[in-house]
């Protein structure tokens, strides 16, 4: 099981290691992400891409898609974990709370690239890295 963040969602959606990665190893690992992170991912999206001058409807759509893979963390399943993860983030950014708390609500890992989770109390695996949990989640899968 791993924990996607918001920014993680946006990299499925604008590159092509991440949705590959995901689409490779849907089979082997689950892979979750809270409400919070679709809904922010979905904020910045036509942001990301006015700015480029591209149409945001497509992206949006491949979101879509891609939350058919990527199951949805339900705010009322994680909440309990609120002020621990408030706290584990506090001076750094306490928004994303809710990839906290639901990894620790799943007891998994969270996959991302923002720094602001490195020493919360969660493992975190960056893009660069990812290859080397998913290769040994599979292993212990298929035993």
């Amino acid at each position: 099981m791993l924990v996607l963040d918001a920014n993680i969602l946006i990299r499925a959606v604008l590159g092509n290691k991440v949705l590959s990665l995901i689409r490779q190893h849907a089979g082997q690992v689950e892979f979750w992400a809270p409400d919070a992170a679709f809904a922010e991912a979905r904020e910045h999206l036509p942001t990301i891409l006015g700015a480029r001058g591209i149409e945001a409807s497509p992206a949006l759509e491949l979101l879509d898609l891609v939350s058919r893979i990527v199951q949805t963390v339900e705010a009322g399943t994680y909440s309990q974990f609120e002020d621990i993860a408030r706290a584990r983030l506090r001076q750094r950014d306490e928004d994303d709370w809710p990839v906290l708390a639901a990894a620790l609500t799943l007891g998994c890992p969270i996959w991302t690239e923002d720094t602001d989770f490195f020493g919360c109390g969660a493992a975190t695996w960056t893009t660069d890295r990812i290859e080397l949990y998913l290769a040994a989640s599979g292993e212990s899968r298929s035993d």
